[in-house]
């Protein structure tokens, strides 16, 4: 007999915001937001509270959008240390109840309590427990989704906020599931959902009911895979606290001081993002195989753009030379830039990365092992001694680049 899954989700609402309440309770007493700091073009709406939610503040609008929503909106930078900290906390918390906790960004988390059931209730008992601890212990709530898989345990904590529990079991998932809008499935997205769109698939019943071949078709094995979730299938497991998470990716993006204007300037940025981009995937000992590109423009507007790189890379210059290519055949240089990312893609391990010279290499075959030593050293003397003891040329006293890097190992 095989026994159910009881898996929660649990999601810290509001948490930016209600971090910063916890830290300054006198932000409690009307609508506030966190926001970046307009000065450093990072002018968007981080997080806000439920009284900001009220006035119509959506997270990632510009701060002057906010603020003709909601004139009295009171605004704070974020500190992102206490935000660590308050997850850290709130995760050693779940820990108490089970070894299989699996964080999904740094608010949410889901828990596989199967086992815990006889020590410390069901599943919504448990819920509950979590509930109550997390606010007692650090001033935060959480809303809570029970349920047999990851994908609607996360539906779940969704469904009801803030400061609830939502069971969805066998018995009722149809009922809840199925009229709530395709976006509030995990993995679709704003492109998948217009996709999805084309084909007058709106809810998540409709996708339930919809032809999978016909998704495949229009979304490749990523809309088979959604309609699997529709229908409740899913059975991937909860990771351990302490199970390292695999590396599918590592990518940097950056907003710059000011708009980038010109190949050169592109260029500068390119290079700032892809140096910090291979310095990691040799902290990993990783390789990649295909670098994929972000560029948004001033109206916010991103496309993206991926490539197969030659040979397996973890070269800044390779990176550098790879996203520059696919710029000149998407990208008109004379259009400002807001931000851009570089991600490295199709990882292998480095011991394991095939070699095959180049025309570049061809009278020196070396060359390339000599070029990653000289980069490994630089790896060496920044982890002693600071970023900024050794750095591209292109980029000393360069006025563009500052803080604002955004580092993510996917």
């Amino acid at each position: 007999m095989t026994i159910e899954r009881v898996i929660l989700h649990c999601d810290c609402n509001s948490f930016f915001a209600s971090v910063e309440t916890v830290l300054d309770p006198s932000l409690g007493q009307g609508p506030m937001a966190v926001c970046g700091d307009p000065k450093s073009r990072h002018g968007i709406i981080l997080a806000k509270n439920e009284a900001a939610k009220r006035c119509g503040v959506q997270t990632a609008e510009t701060i002057w959008q906010a603020q003709r929503k909601c004139p009295g909106l009171r605004l704070v930078p974020p500190h992102r240390e206490a935000y660590v900290d308050f997850s850290r906390r709130i995760n050693a918390i779940y820990q108490r109840y089970t070894d299989q906790v699996e964080p999904f960004g740094i608010d949410e988390s889901w828990l596989d309590v199967t086992g815990s059931q006889q020590l410390f209730g069901d599943g919504p008992e448990i819920a509950d427990r979590l509930r109550a601890e997390v606010a007692r212990e650090t001033g935060l709530t959480i809303s809570v989704g029970v349920s047999f898989n990851k994908v609607f345990a996360k539906l779940g904590s969704d469904y009801r906020k803030p400061d609830a529990t939502t069971v969805i079991s066998r018995e009722n998932w149809r009922e809840i599931v199925f009229p709530l809008p395709v976006g509030a499935l995990l993995y679709v997205g704003e492109a998948v959902e217009k996709e999805l769109a084309g084909l007058y698939i709106t809810t998540i019943g409709h996708l339930a009911a919809a032809d999978p071949a016909r998704l495949a078709a229009r979304l490749g094995k990523h809309g088979r895979q959604l309609y699997e979730y529709a229908n409740g299938r899913d059975d991937s497991p909860v990771r351990r606290f302490d199970q390292p998470r695999e590396i599918k990716s590592i990518g940097n993006g950056m907003t710059f001081r000011r708009d980038l204007s010109g190949e050169r300037e592109f260029h500068t940025g390119v290079a700032a993002l892809a140096d910090e981009v291979a310095e990691r995937l040799r902290r990993h000992r990783f390789c990649a195989m295909t670098v994929q590109l972000q560029i948004k423009d001033t109206r916010l507007r991103v496309i993206s753009r991926q490539c197969l790189l030659p040979r397996p890379t973890a070269l800044a210059d390779e990176l550098t030379a790879a996203a520059m290519e696919l710029a000149r055949n998407c990208w008109d240089f004379s259009l400002p830039v807001r931000m851009l990312t570089v991600t490295a893609c199709q990882l292998v391990e480095a011991a394991e990365a095939p070699e095959q010279l180049s025309l570049f290499d061809a009278g020196d075959p070396d060359a390339r092992q000599r070029r990653l030593a000289l980069e490994e050293t630089m790896d060496s003397l920044r982890g002693r001694y600071g970023r900024g003891i050794i750095t591209p040329g292109s980029l000393v006293r360069n006025e563009l680049i500052g803080p604002g890097v955004e580092e993510e190992d996917g």
